[in-house]
């Protein structure tokens, strides 16, 4: 319940920006209809704001044949967190990523790129699925989900104000430019606020669950070094979604740096390697599922 408070909490503020938007666009009555807008954004990002991330990231879903010993992995790391096991997808980018989605455990997803499955070790994967289903444990996906569906149309409708203009006894061309530049601002300063610290939890969950704090480290560090040299395509398109990402998938276009939304690799790495230090008696890894048939996935 609340995770759930804070994601109406969110969909509240961000009525609220909307309806300015639609007040500086035209007036009370442009209010009215941003708020019925608004409305209609609200409902759809609670029940499809996961489909649509995974269809802008041109996510494809793995079967059970198709995903192999990366199936039969996160399988396994889902039992141990004692959660079903989430959809899983493959992202079509060279760049070293993951993320999760869904409103709720039941209707979850891990998505992984193909940059991350082919540099990876097998351990190191296994600490960044781990990761991710952290995040569908805490209940954190709804909330970074609904954040960055909705931030993307705040920052759209911004844009849109640049090419419309405001109202002429509110600033016309300049409110229009105002509006353009500190409606995406105010939507990524809820970004910022709701995802640092989920990133903290999830890499210390994440490590229980997979029982190798110091796999998962090592990722942070290959993941953060490859993901500076690899342009990620469909993230730089979709800027907003950035927070959903184990580490800030966009390399500096446009105003990127607005959207780093993450701590620094160094403070969540030097987190780990203490856990890891601190833990006498450490879990089994991942047993490997072995067999010739694991595909590209297989981590032997």
């Amino acid at each position: 319940m609340h995770g759930n408070a804070k994601v109406f909490m969110l969909m509240a503020a961000m009525t609220a920006l909307v309806m300015a938007l639609g007040w500086m666009l035209g007036g009370q009555g442009g209010a009215v209809i941003a708020l019925l807008l608004a409305g209609g954004m609200n409902v759809f990002s609670w029940w499809n704001s996961d489909k649509m991330v995974l269809r802008q990231q041109g996510a494809v879903e793995l079967s059970p044949g198709q995903g192999g010993d990366l199936y039969r992995m996160t399988a396994e790391l889902a039992r141990r967190a004692d959660l079903p096991m989430p959809k899983l997808y493959l992202l079509p980018t060279d760049q070293p990523n993951a993320f999760a989605t869904g409103r709720n455990p039941e209707n979850s997803a891990v998505a992984v790129t193909q940059g991350l499955v082919r540099t990876l070790s097998r351990d190191e994967i296994a600490g960044v699925i781990a990761h991710e289903l952290a995040h569908i444990k805490h209940r954190d996906t709804l909330t970074m989900t609904v954040t960055a569906t909705m931030a993307g149309a705040i920052a759209m409708m911004g844009n849109m104000m640049l090419f419309t203009g405001g109202r002429d006894d509110r600033g016309g061309g300049l409110g229009a430019i105002l509006a353009m530049i500190f409606a995406p601002l105010a939507a990524m300063m809820v970004q910022m606020a709701i995802s640092r610290a989920r990133e903290f939890e999830a890499d210390a969950t994440g490590a229980q669950i997979s029982g190798q704090p110091q796999a998962l480290a090592s990722a942070l560090a290959k993941i953060s070094q490859m993901a500076g040299r690899t342009l990620n395509i469909p993230a730089e398109k979709n800027p907003a979604a950035a927070s959903m990402f184990i580490v800030n998938p966009l390399g500096g276009l446009r105003m990127d740096r607005l959207f780093a939304t993450h701590p620094a690799t160094e403070d969540r790495i030097a987190r780990l390697m203490a856990i890891d230090g601190g833990t006498r008696e450490r879990p089994s890894s991942i047993p490997r599922s072995g067999g010739q048939d694991d595909g590209p996935w297989g981590r032997g």
